[in-house]
């Protein structure tokens, strides 16, 4: 019962908590590794690696297992293959702890891409946080190869995430031509 309080008091924080993404375009995205999972599998991210290879969509999300995370979840395993076509990494974060995640990355992840623990600390570089709740707004950030920021969208519906940051990285492997 007091964790059911627990998570309703914190929802109720997300929805009367003016989501704001002040990282702004253009700006360096603050380097970070985390732990994560995929496929159910604990497993380490590190942003510096993953660049070299090409550009990161980085979506953090505020609770696994919730209505508006398992949807947005779902998208973006639905758009793996679009995203890696244009030779970017998806990494979902949230809060949660890793237990949880390597639970949510098999069942509304599908296994199709990895999810990590956002600490603290990353929550408040990207400046996501949810007031004091611990929780990350869901806001999604494309970073360029370069490790700047190409693209902010917070919004609390899920719905345009997955379009918005695929438009922007395949605008990115246009360039790339």
């Amino acid at each position: 019962m007091r964790k059911a309080v627990i998570l309703l008091a914190s929802l109720a924080a997300l929805a009367s908590t003016p989501l704001r993404a002040e990282l702004p375009v253009g700006s360096k995205a603050p380097l970070f590794s985390a732990a994560t999972a995929k496929d159910g599998k604990a497993g380490r991210f590190s942003l510096s690696r993953a660049l070299k290879r090409g550009p990161v969509v980085l979506y953090f999300y505020p609770k696994a297992f919730t209505p508006g995370c398992t949807l947005e979840a779902h998208a973006f395993a639905e758009a793996t293959d679009d995203f890696a076509a244009a030779g970017a990494t998806v990494l979902g974060m949230s809060a949660d702890n890793l237990e949880t995640l390597k639970r949510f990355s098999v069942e509304e992840c599908r296994s199709k891409f990895a999810v990590g623990v956002a600490v603290p600390s990353v929550i408040a570089a990207y400046d996501v946080a949810v007031g004091k709740s611990g929780l990350a707004s869901r806001t999604s950030y494309v970073i360029a190869q370069n490790g700047k920021v190409v693209l902010v969208h917070s919004d609390r519906d899920y719905r345009e995430h997955v379009a918005k940051t695929l438009a922007a990285v395949r605008a990115l492997a246009q360039r790339k031509r």
